[in-house]
């Protein structure tokens, strides 16, 4: 796996005011320590309920515009992404044990929707890969990175992140109120969009979905907005 420069951003809420948990893309400051790199994280099942390990899909969510944050600009678009030498960097700042138990979960070649969030119009603009499993964050343990815990040990990391790889922008971009008309009607009438999460821990900067959600998301490339 290429190592990448790591440069990411902070998601905030699709559709309220101030940020919500982290994902930042900062500039990376130095490299964790190898002791870091091989340091043992618990996986999150992916199926708690067999020993197989079942495909799963998923959100995460990014900022497209600059915002600064402590002092770093937060912004990473998808076309950010696609610059990224070979299309790839890490999916780090995740502050938020759901999010990073997701993270924890996911498995190589799973594709994620990449989201478009805290800006003018949020929603899906593409397609993510993921290319390297969960390891330890790196920006845990830099002291003048804004996503820095003191309370996490390199020995014992709290913070974990993937490495994802630019798939494809979408056929035409998928807002989030589109979306949301589609999960109003659904919750109606039993739809494939009747819980997602999006809509039901909004505050998520990574999320599951289902087949069915992730199918039917991708069905809409091919029709006009409604």
């Amino acid at each position: 796996m290429v190592w990448t420069d790591c440069r990411l951003s902070v998601t905030t809420s699709t559709d309220m005011k101030g940020p919500e948990e982290k994902r930042t893309k900062t500039k990376n400051l130095g490299r964790a320590s190898a002791q870091v790199e091989n340091s043992s994280l618990q996986k999150t099942p992916v199926s708690e309920d067999s020993g197989e390990a079942l495909s799963s899909y998923w959100l995460m969510k990014s900022e497209p515009e600059s915002r600064l944050e402590k002092g770093v600009d937060v912004k990473f678009s998808i076309e950010d992404l696609q610059a990224q030498p070979r299309q790839t960097t890490c999916w780090d700042g995740v502050r938020n044990y759901q999010a990073r138990n997701f993270l924890r979960a996911m498995r190589l070649d799973e594709e994620a929707f990449f989201y478009h969030s805290n800006c003018r119009e949020p929603g899906i603009a593409g397609l993510v890969k993921i290319v390297k499993e969960a390891y330890p964050d790196h920006t845990q343990f830099e002291k003048n990175n804004p996503y820095y815990d003191a309370s996490s040990k390199e020995d014992n990391p709290k913070w974990s992140m993937v490495d994802v790889q630019f798939v494809r922008t979408m056929k035409r971009f998928i807002p989030l109120a589109e979306l949301r008309a589609h999960h109003q009607a659904h919750r109606a009438s039993g739809g494939p969009l009747k819980n997602m999460a999006l809509f039901t821990h909004q505050r998520l900067s990574v999320q599951r979905l289902t087949r069915e959600e992730f199918d039917f998301i991708l069905s809409l490339e091919e029709k006009e907005p409604s």
